[in-house]
């Protein structure tokens, strides 16, 4: 490996049957699930809203928001507060229900590769599907989350 390689931190995060890879950077805080307050009219996906340090942030269902499966939340089910990438001060931060812990990565360029998207198209609010190592996750598309998470908020 060259020095001039990038090295990142993300972290592996289990959702229903899938990972997602993220930065961790945008990682706040993990916390145990707790019913959250439903959101009238919402989506399947928008589980409702949690309160977490004077917030009431979003909670999202990633696994049902790319139409993979119906994700349900469990024993040991978490919660992780992601800081959101959008700039939009009056909801700077949402949460994805997770199962278990996310675990610390190195990401490099050599062990990091895309994957061909099945049947030539990825799943809604996926950018990628990857391999970490030996570890296959998704990147979920953040941006597209947020915007879908302030539309159903606004309506």
């Amino acid at each position: 490996m060259s020095d001039s390689a990038p090295i990142i931190r993300g972290v592996l995060v289990q959702v229903a049957d899938t990972r997602l890879l993220l930065p961790n950077a945008t990682i706040a805080e993990v916390l145990s699930y707790a019913r959250p307050e439903p959101v009238e009219g919402a989506p399947d996906w928008l589980l409702g809203r949690i309160r977490w340090r004077g917030w009431r942030v979003p909670l999202v269902a990633f696994a049902r928001f790319a139409g993979h499966l119906q994700e349900e939340a469990g024993f040991g089910s978490k919660v992780v507060v992601l800081k959101a990438l959008g700039g939009d001060p009056r909801q700077p931060y949402f949460a994805v229900l997770t199962q278990g812990f996310p675990r610390l990565v190195t990401v490099t360029q050599q062990a990091l590769r895309a994957l061909p998207a099945e049947a030539g198209e990825l799943p809604p609010g996926v950018l990628a599907q990857v391999m970490l190592n030996e570890d296959a996750a998704v990147v979920p598309d953040l941006p597209r989350l947020e915007r879908e998470i302030r539309a159903v908020l606004a309506a």
